[in-house]
C-alpha cells in the first residue's frame, strides 16, 4: 500500500490506491452523508444511517481446481451476512451471478442469496450475459423496472443509487463500455439531484483504469465522471477484478470487491487474468473481507483486510 500521510491519516487531495486479498462482503454505511464499509462478521455498523451490503462475483457452476465448489463459498459469505449484529438495509450484487448463465446457475444462486433475507439489486456481469438470447436472461430476472439493458436507480436514506450496464458491449480487449444511451440516461437521472447528495454507483466493471491490457477498465467512464463531478459525496462499487484495489480522487472513492469464488492475480503477476490456482488450505484465506471506514471532517481513510479463514 502507498499513501501520502498527513499524520495518522491519508490526505484526501491527494489519490490513494490501495489493494488487498479480500472481498466476499462489504457492509457499506452511510453515516452523516458519507458512505463506509464494515466488515461482514466482524465489527457492527455504525448506529447512525444505515447499512448495505456489497458481494460480487458468485460464479455460480464454476467447479475448477481454482474452486470446485463456488456454490458453497457463496453460501458461506451469505451466513456472515446473516448473522450481522444489524440487519442491513438491502444488497447490492455487482455481477457475475453465475459462471454460464444457465438457469440452473440463476436458480442455484437465488435461492443461497435468499437465505439473507434481504432485498437485492443486481448489475450484470460478462458471464451472465452470454445465454443465446444475448443476456435476455438476467434481464428476465432482475431487470424488471429498468431501463435499456438494465440501468436503474433508487433512493434510500437520502442517497441516490446508480446501477450501471457496462458489459453488454465490451470493447477490444474486454473492456466495459456504457455507451452513448446509457450515458445519456445518466445525465437525465441525475439532473435535478442536490449536490449535497451522496450518490452511490455500482457496475460490474471498475469504472477507473486498472489494467487496460486485461479489460480492467470501462473505456468511456470519463465521461460518467464528468457527469458525477458536482457532487460533494460519490462512491463508484464494481467487481470482475476479483480482488480489493482503492482508489480516493477529491470526492469519488472507487471500490473493487472480491470474489466469493475465486481469487484473480494481481496485475503484473501474470501473463493473464483468469481463475487463480492456491493450494487448497489457501483459499480461505484469500477469500477475506475489508473494512473501509471514511468519516466527514477527517482525512483518514482506514482499511483492515480480513478472510474466510479467520
Amino acid at each position: 500500500m502507498s499513501s501520502n500521510q498527513k499524520g495518522n491519516g491519508v490526505d484526501r487531495r491527494h489519490a490513494l490506491e490501495c489493494m488487498a486479498w479480500g472481498g466476499t462482503g462489504l457492509v457499506w454505511t452511510l453515516s452523516g452523508g458519507v458512505p463506509g464499509a464494515k466488515l461482514v462478521g466482524g465489527a457492527q455498523a455504525a448506529a447512525a444511517g444505515f447499512s448495505f451490503v456489497q458481494i460480487s462475483d458468485s460464479h455460480v457452476g464454476f467447479d475448477k481446481p481454482a474452486n470446485p465448489n463456488a456454490l458453497g463459498t457463496l453460501e458461506e459469505a451469505i451466513a456472515k451476512i446473516g448473522a450481522l449484529p444489524t440487519k442491513p438495509a438491502f444488497m447490492i450484487h455487482t455481477g457475475d451471478i453465475t459462471h454460464l448463465s444457465k438457469p440452473q446457475q440463476f436458480d442455484d444462486a437465488e435461492q443461497r442469496i435468499a437465505r439473507a433475507k434481504l432485498d437485492v439489486h443486481y448489475v450484470p456481469g460478462e458471464h451472465d450475459i452470454i445465454d443465446e438470447n444475448n443476456g435476455q436472461a438476467f434481464l428476465d430476472r432482475y431487470g424488471k423496472g429498468s431501463k435499456g439493458k438494465g440501468w436503474f436507480s433508487f433512493d434510500h436514506g437520502g442517497a441516490h443509487f446508480v446501477g450501471l450496464n457496462n458489459v453488454f458491449d465490451l470493447k477490444a480487449g474486454g473492456m466495459g463500455n456504457l455507451g452513448a444511451e446509457q450515458l445519456a440516461w445518466l445525465a437525465d437521472d441525475l439532473r435535478g439531484k442536490l449536490a449535497s447528495t451522496p450518490v452511490v454507483v455500482f457496475a460490474h466493471v471498475p469504472l477507473w483504469t486498472i489494467a487496460p491490457e486485461w479489460g480492467w477498465g470501462t473505456q468511456d467512464a470519463a465521461e460518467a465522471l464528468k457527469l458525477l463531478a458536482r457532487f460533494g459525496s460519490v462512491t463508484v462499487l464494481n467487481g470482475h477484478i476479483h480482488q480489493l484495489m482503492q482508489k480516493v480522487e477529491g470526492n469519488v472513492t472507487f471500490h473493487t470487491a472480491r470474489s466469493t469464488a475465486f481469487p484473480q492475480p494481481a496485475p503484473g503477476t501474470a501473463p493473464s487474468p483468469g481463475p487463480k490456482l492456491v493450494p487448497a488450505g489457501e483459499l480461505h484465506s484469500l477469500l477475506g473481507v475489508t473494512n473501509v471506514a471514511l468519516k466527514r471532517g477527517q482525512a483518514s481513510l482506514a482499511i483492515v483486510d480480513s478472510s474466510l479463514a479467520g
